[in-house]
């Protein structure tokens, strides 16, 4: 008799924007279409239920679960709200955060393409931030990843809790005849999106997660390789 595999519980931070429930529904899914053989349930952090004790509460006991961070770093969530989840229901283990990942690099690539890349832009990583320290070295780390895609240097700049502001990185970033767009390192619509759209970049791309949109197999295949890991 073999046991059962580990439920996969997706945890993503949570939002209010429609939009943005949307594109992280869309993500589960495709996990779920991706791992049939897989039991897949969503978990938020914050803003919107069902959080993580609560899955997991609602999960046969018998069947240990897998929380996956469908966040871009390791910060507060992952060593703190996620660890003591799963510390409270024995045999519940934590994923890696998905970033840094170079396939997230590539789809900001994308994006960047899509916005309109010019080969002479300027382009800074637009990030949500964190206070703790690994989670922005990941997040530099991911720029310097698309930096060496785009062939030119890329700086990070931060919404909250880490420097240097997105806003204050969009203009130290100005040159004379060029243009400055903003990466936007998010996983979906929502607040912080929003925040980015008002950096004062002259060209502010979408989030990997877009309303409406399949979620990218590169997202996809992150997702189920952490819950592997």
């Amino acid at each position: 008799m073999t046991s059962a595999a580990p439920v996969l519980v997706a945890v993503a931070h949570g939002t209010s924007s429609p939009a943005g429930r949307s594109a992280i529904g869309s993500l589960v899914a495709a996990v779920a279409a991706r791992r049939p053989d897989l039991t897949v349930r969503a978990a938020f952090v914050d803003v919107q239920p069902p959080g993580p004790a609560a899955v997991l509460s609602s999960l046969d006991e018998t069947v240990p679960a897998r929380l996956v961070p469908l966040l871009l770093s390791a910060g507060y969530h992952v060593y703190v709200d996620l660890a003591e989840a799963a510390a409270a229901v024995p045999g519940t283990t934590v994923a890696p955060a998905l970033g840094p990942d170079d396939r997230l690099a590539g789809l900001l690539l994308r994006r960047l393409v899509a916005a309109g890349l010019r080969d002479d832009d300027v382009v800074v990583l637009g990030a949500a931030g964190s206070s703790q320290p690994s989670a922005v070295v990941d997040c530099e780390r991911v720029a310097a990843a698309l930096g060496d895609l785009i062939g030119r240097p890329v700086v990070a700049g931060f919404l909250s809790a880490a420097e240097p502001k997105l806003a204050n990185a969009v203009a130290a970033q100005r040159l004379p005849g060029r243009r400055v767009l903003v990466a936007t390192y998010l996983l979906a619509p929502g607040f912080f999106a929003d925040l980015a759209g008002r950096s004062g970049a002259d060209v502010v791309t979408g989030p990997l997660l877009l309303a409406g949109e399949p979620a990218p197999q590169e997202l996809v295949d992150v997702v189920v390789e952490r819950y592997l890991s």
